[in-house]
């Protein structure tokens, strides 16, 4: 299994687009069969702040992911004009 953790801030007025854009990336991913979770977090107080906590079966998984049209739709094209991305880390379990 490999981790990714993302986390992407909207830029200034963008926070509900941000969150919509969010939402169908969501339910496209969470139909891939390496995708293993996909899961969306808002910051409590910093509401345009979002964490994203992805696993994938394997390194192929998360490659496939990368190449769907809703990967390249939302987060290649649309994503990049409404949020930045702050930071992206890979993480394997211990276990």
């Amino acid at each position: 299994m490999i981790v990714l953790a993302v986390t992407w801030v909207a830029k200034a007025g963008h926070d509900a687009d941000v969150a919509s854009l969010f939402s169908a990336l969501t339910r496209e991913a969470r139909q891939e069969p390496g995708c293993l979770m996909f899961q969306v977090h808002r910051h409590k107080t910093e509401r345009g702040r979002f964490f994203i906590y992805e696993q994938y079966k394997d390194d192929a998984a998360m490659e496939s992911h990368r190449a769907t049209p809703h990967f390249l739709k939302y987060v290649k094209k649309e994503l990049p004009r409404l949020a930045d991305r702050i930071d992206g880390q890979l993480y394997d379990p211990l276990d």
